[in-house]
């Protein structure tokens, strides 16, 4: 099954399901709504409200309010290896606000204060129902599905200090969505082609089966710290070929499109503008 949340106009968001060329309003205002309700994805399976098009929705991050967004770097080998750094022995973590996510096809909002705008192409898990200190069998039963997140990251905020969250942070500026595919679909550990586009040129190309760090293990990893919620978000890091890494270093400036997609999972097309255009 795969879920969403469009605008129905500047003020309303309905969660819909995929049903064909067609998305059918379940009922709760976003999926992170439609997750925190009992039985929420089996009411979603069966729920027959309006129907929209598909072609042409206007989507809004697929959760716009999660409690949190976990985000993890250094992921995958070839990555690691052009950030010039040793593999880790446990997920480096950093944390995002819900004010940074943006919908599927929404302008990335590029700061004035950066002049090192980049692109990280990841897949994201997304939380079914809450879990602490979960074992393998409820770190799985908690993965309701997945989706694919761009972590824009200003690389000249984030090398400031040890410390990441500066360079992650910035308003507008991290794309989301446009689907929840439920695990059932995908299983808990999907191996899925990768990619990220800048104006047609191909930065990232990766398979999320070479992920350090699996999905799984992501959510037993978070929840022993803390306990994850309904509609919260684990973005599980990015592959190879960030601009940051390239020789010379590649960097957004403004009006590049940035394409995102993860095999079967959806496709995010964002336009870099600046901020306050």
């Amino acid at each position: 099954m795969k879920l969403a949340t469009i605008r129905l106009d500047d003020q309303h968001t309905a969660a819909v399901r995929v049903d064909g060329d067609q998305l059918v309003e379940v009922g709760p205002p976003d999926v992170g709504a439609v997750l925190a309700a009992p039985g929420g994805l089996a009411s979603a399976a069966t729920a027959g409200g309006p129907r929209h098009p598909l072609a042409g929705a206007d989507f809004a991050p697929l959760v716009p309010r999660p409690s949190k967004v976990v985000c993890v770097g250094l992921k995958y080998q070839n990555h690691i290896k052009e950030m010039g750094r040793d593999l880790p022995e446990h997920p480096t973590l950093f944390c995002k606000f819900a004010d940074t996510l943006i919908g599927a096809g929404d302008d990335i909002r590029r700061p004035v204060e950066t002049e090192q705008f980049d692109w990280e192409a990841e897949l994201a898990v997304v939380i079914g129902q809450q879990v602490r200190r979960a074992d393998e069998e409820q770190a799985i039963a908690a993965i309701a599905g997945f989706t694919v997140l761009n972590d824009i990251t200003c690389r000249d905020w984030q090398f400031r200090t040890r410390e990441w969250l500066q360079g992650k942070n910035w308003d507008s500026s991290t794309p989301v969505g446009p689907f929840l595919v439920t695990a059932d679909e995908t299983g808990p550990r999907p191996a899925l082609d990768i990619r990220c586009e800048v104006d047609g040129r191909v930065m990232q190309s990766d398979n999320t089966g070479d992920l350090l760090f699996d999905p799984v293990h992501l959510v037993r990893y978070v929840s022993t710290m803390v306990r994850l919620n309904p509609g919260d978000i684990i973005a599980t890091g990015t592959p190879g070929g960030v601009g940051h890494a390239r020789r010379p270093a590649v960097f957004l400036k403004g009006g590049e499109t940035v394409v995102t997609e993860i095999e079967g999972l959806g496709r995010l097309e964002n336009r870099v503008v600046p901020e306050g255009a």
